[in-house]
């Protein structure tokens, strides 16, 4: 078969393809790493901007473009490698940021002499779309153009909080404090002792993301701050309802301490929902971080920290804070359920038995209006033959002032027997027929 007459959701085998198997298949090699060369120095910005701003951003990564007379990136791309002869820009949006790394090719060698913004127009760079979170100079330069000596980096970081360790396999030395400088924005310095392109690309892409994602997750911990004296009074406010719940000793009080029970469990879901985002991204960015300081594979430059120390004793703390208050709210939160049903079926119970007892009371209440109104009915075919009797009693009394010979009380005797049975007999039909009635109208 002609490979130009083939339909393009099929392969060489004939098979057709799964819709997004094209877009799986290119999904891994989406954003690939440039490869470097020092002397290199880069600026690398990470800038909070929430969600739905990738557009603005793509605005203005096109306006850019036409001050340099170059195309703008097409629409809804995930990235854009902008090349003009002064730099190179890198655009990458994430869920919650976007990153600009500036790459400017130098002849330079000197660390930081040149940063990546120099090149920029700076009224571009002050019109970024959202908030600045990671700021970083990195500077990838020959191993013989800076002393590898701890002391000698005191031109460059704080000696209080250097960190530097051999990464690759010994080919790269990585240096840093972490620490923001005068001009807003922290330092790495990375000296190239045998680096190929495309793993200097790799090892610098590491460190950018290990610097951007432990601040992602550090935006957790002020809020953590804020909800532990919170959460503690909640805690606290559920131990005291616990306590007044196995002295309760009625419904009332029962009910009102279901009533409290409930808003704290309302207050409790609140804040889950308010921060159950943004515990999860810390969780999620830390893990991020582990792995990309996994990747650098590093070995100790004696006296100073390796990164992985360094986070350990800074970052790691921080995270498992933020872990704890996590488990802390999901204990809370089960806890409260616990108790709001255990409060409930003490409740529920007390309230069956209040219905039964009313419902026994009704029904006796029902016995003796029955047994009333067959007394009643007794007392009523009794009044009905009486005067019935006396009905028929002068009915015959004016047959015999006819001039009739009518043996009046005989008559009137012998019409006991026969009115007393025809009476309860009309009543006991009457109330079979209403009985009918009443059938028929519940069907």
């Amino acid at each position: 078969m002609n490979d130009s007459k083939r339909p393009s959701n099929t392969n060489r085998a004939g098979l057709p393809e799964h819709p997004q198997r094209s877009a799986l298949l290119a999904e891994v090699h989406a954003r690939p790493v440039a490869p470097l060369r020092p002397p290199q120095h880069l600026t690398h910005l990470a800038l909070y901007s929430g969600t739905g701003e990738h557009e603005r951003e793509l605005a203005h990564i096109g306006a850019l473009c036409r001050e340099f007379g170059i195309d703008p990136p097409a629409a809804k791309t995930d990235h854009v490698l902008l090349e003009t002869q002064a730099f190179r820009l890198r655009w990458e949006p994430h869920t919650e940021f976007s990153t600009y790394t500036l790459f400017s090719h130098a002849p330079d060698g000197q660390p930081f002499q040149t940063t990546g913004l120099d090149a920029v127009p700076a009224h571009w760079i002050a019109k970024l779309p959202g908030k600045l979170l990671a700021a970083t100079h990195l500077s990838l330069v020959q191993a013989d153009t800076v002393a590898e000596y701890p002391e000698r980096m005191a031109e460059y970081f704080d000696l209080q909080s250097l960190t530097g360790s051999r990464c690759a396999g010994g080919a790269a030395t990585v240096w840093t404090d972490f620490r923001s400088k005068p001009d807003g924005f922290t330092r790495f310095l990375v000296i190239d002792r045998g680096l190929r392109p495309a793993q200097a690309g790799r090892l610098i892409q590491r460190l950018l993301e290990i610097e951007t994602y432990r601040l992602m997750a550090l935006l957790a911990l002020p809020i953590v701050r804020q909800l532990m004296p919170e959460i503690t009074g909640m805690e606290n406010a559920l131990g005291e309802l616990t306590d007044r719940m196995a002295s309760a000793r009625d419904t009332e009080q029962e009910q009102g301490l279901l009533e409290a029970l409930s808003s704290l469990s309302a207050d409790v879901e609140r804040i889950i929902a308010q921060n159950n985002f943004r515990l999860g991204a810390a969780a999620a960015y830390s893990a991020l971080v582990r792995r990309r300081i996994d990747a650098l594979r590093e070995t100790r430059v004696e006296g100073v920290s390796t990164v992985h120390e360094f986070m350990g004793r800074r970052l790691v703390p921080a995270m498992d804070t933020c872990q704890a208050i996590t488990e802390r709210l999901d204990r809370l939160s089960r806890r409260v359920s616990r108790a709001v049903s255990l409060l409930r079926s003490r409740v529920d119970l007390a309230l069956e038995a209040q219905t039964r007892d009313l419902l026994e009371s009704m029904n006796r209440r029902t016995r003796l209006q029955l047994r009333l109104q067959t007394t009643v009915e007794s007392l009523s075919v009794v009044i009905l033959s009486y005067y019935t009797i006396g009905l028929i009693h002068h009915a015959l009394v004016g047959l015999e002032a006819s001039g009739l010979h009518v043996p009046v009380e005989l008559l009137t005797g012998l019409s006991i027997p026969v009115v007393i049975p025809a009476v309860a007999g009309g009543i006991f039909a009457i109330h079979r027929w209403v009985e009918r009635a009443d059938a028929g109208a519940t069907k």
